[in-house]
């Protein structure tokens, strides 16, 4: 994925702002972009599939640097697709929650591991083959079958219930990213996408500010149409895709 910074629009935005500081203008194309995805949802990403991990319900998106998840579109385990909850009714459907490792101290844990580790006993294992250590019948009490998924915080999200150790959950997720508040630049192919409405967005805002060189509120007015415009449209673009199905018409069927 190749990053485009959002320093190659400042001739696009300076030409119409004489006198504004490359930082501040830097920091409203930014806003601009974080604005115009979380209108549009035309940046989408599909996570590459993992493996989940018994007994732990919290995992972290494995997404581009440098960006933040707006919207989850879907969210599947075994192909099987997830019930996506807010906050509140993620609480409401399971109370209990999901501990790590259904709230099993981890020192207890690896009790049994004592005799594997930290000894001086020579073994043969081969390396990376594995260990005999295994998850506690106490770690899964509360795990089974994942069928909810509920976004903790922009970069977190948890699954409910925890997974159990019965078979391997494999997920799969769909989302829509915009640029982190420090991000310098976002995926190329969006960006460009997306330019016109950026530059629009960035515009309006800055011409409206008070007691500065470049205000200009009438060339402002023009560019926040031209932004509701664009973004509209980029939005529309963003359902349809590319596809373009034929139109037939029917006749009612009479008995």
């Amino acid at each position: 994925m190749v990053d485009r910074a959002f320093t190659t629009l400042l001739p696009k935005i300076s030409s119409s702002t004489p006198g504004c500081p490359q930082p501040l203008l830097i920091q409203y194309i930014r806003d601009a972009a974080i604005n115009a995805c979380e209108r549009t949802l035309i940046w989408r990403y599909v996570e590459p599939k993992f493996d989940l991990v018994p007994g732990v319900s919290e995992y972290a998106y494995n997404k581009p640097d440098e960006s933040d998840v707006h919207v989850i579109f879907d969210a599947l385990v075994n192909n099987q697709p997830l019930d996506k909850l807010t906050l509140e009714q993620a609480i409401g459907l399971y109370p209990a929650w999901a501990d790590l490792y259904s709230g099993e101290a981890p020192a207890s844990m690896w009790e049994s591991a004592k005799s594997i580790y930290n000894t001086n006993v020579y073994n043969s294992f081969v390396l990376n083959e594995g260990s005999t250590f295994t998850l506690s019948d106490a770690a899964l009490a509360d795990a089974s079958e994942p069928r909810a998924v509920c976004q903790i915080t922009p970069n977190k999200y948890i699954l409910l219930p925890l997974p159990d150790n019965q078979k391997t959950y494999t997920m799969r997720m769909f989302y829509a990213l915009k640029p982190k508040r420090t991000a310098t630049g976002m995926d190329s192919n969006i960006f460009d996408e997306l330019e016109d409405v950026i530059t629009h967005a960035a515009l309006q805002q800055l011409l409206v500010m008070p007691n500065v060189a470049w205000t200009d509120r009438d060339l402002a007015s023009y560019h926040a149409k031209q932004y509701l415009y664009s973004a509209s449209e980029r939005r529309s673009r963003a359902n349809l895709g590319n596809m373009r199905g034929s139109v037939t018409a029917r006749s009612p069927k009479f008995a």
